[in-house]
């Protein structure tokens, strides 16, 4: 995915390694980074993640883990895979193969609805969680828009949407080699696949969060427009205990427009 340059750093790059898994009837292809206390990255149907500065802070502390979802960057998506709940069982079987332990989890947007679902199912390996404008539930009725619609809107608009200033948004489509717009394509169509029936949700997850019993922070940009602040105040109270922060100036990846607050809260909540 082609990204804006940032400035140089001084200190090097954590070398990153790629394995790839064979679990159920999925390649999954993880990249791991650092060492340290496992910190599982669950990356949002748009990737901004994968090259994020952030990541390169977080392996200075931790052995950073992000798998590539089923469909994406060389994971393979089987037609037994056909929701996110049928993925969280897939990752339930790589944290068992990875023999991980007491791993902390930041999920991005789909990737937060991944992390509940695998939260609410089997906590055992798992210690703290992270969500970032998490998508996955329907707090109000069935004619009423919780999540925006990214289909039926022109991509300006969903990218109006998605960023407070548009101009931050590090993709770049008219840079992409031929292969990487293969990879764009080949990531939306498994997001269509995989979010579209019912669209961005799971009916049966809300009614299942009061099973998360880990320490729990949700991470909101104030001014998201695929999924509100009030919708991000419905999750969390869903969540015994859980904590919701919100990011000014900052939309559906506060991660990316706001990164130091961001990882202000990041950093204190995973102390």
């Amino acid at each position: 995915m082609p990204v804006k340059k940032s400035a140089a750093r001084c200190s090097p790059k954590a070398r990153t390694t790629r394995k790839t898994y064979n679990l159920q009837e999925a390649k999954v292809v993880v990249e791991t980074k650092g060492t340290g206390k496992p910190l599982l990255i669950l990356h949002s149907e748009d990737r901004y993640e994968r090259d994020a500065d952030f990541i390169e802070e977080l392996a200075k502390k931790h052995r950073v883990i992000m798998p590539m979802m089923p469909g994406y960057n060389g994971s393979t998506l089987p037609e037994s895979i056909r929701t996110i709940e049928d993925m969280s069982y897939l990752y339930l079987d790589l944290l068992d193969e990875m023999k991980l332990q007491d791993v902390s989890v930041i999920g991005f947007s789909v990737g937060g609805w991944l992390a509940c679902e695998i939260a609410t199912k089997n906590d055992t390996r798992l210690k703290k969680l992270i969500l970032v404008d998490p998508v996955g539930i329907k707090n109000r009725g069935s004619y009423d828009r919780d999540i925006a619609d990214i289909y039926y809107n022109q991509f300006a608009v969903v990218k109006k949407m998605k960023f407070r200033d548009v101009k931050k948004d590090p993709r770049i489509l008219t840079e992409m080699t031929d292969d990487e717009a293969m990879d764009e394509a080949k990531a939306r169509e498994a997001t269509a696949k995989l979010c579209w029936d019912p669209y961005f949700h799971n009916p049966g997850l809300r009614y299942r969060l009061n099973r998360i019993k880990l320490k729990t922070l949700l991470i909101w940009g104030a001014n998201d427009g695929i999924v509100k602040t009030s919708y991000g105040r419905g999750f969390a109270k869903k969540i015994a205990g859980s904590k919701m922060v919100t990011i000014t100036k900052a939309g559906h990846f506060p991660h990316v427009e706001q990164p130091e607050e961001f990882m202000q809260h990041v950093r204190a909540f995973l102390r």
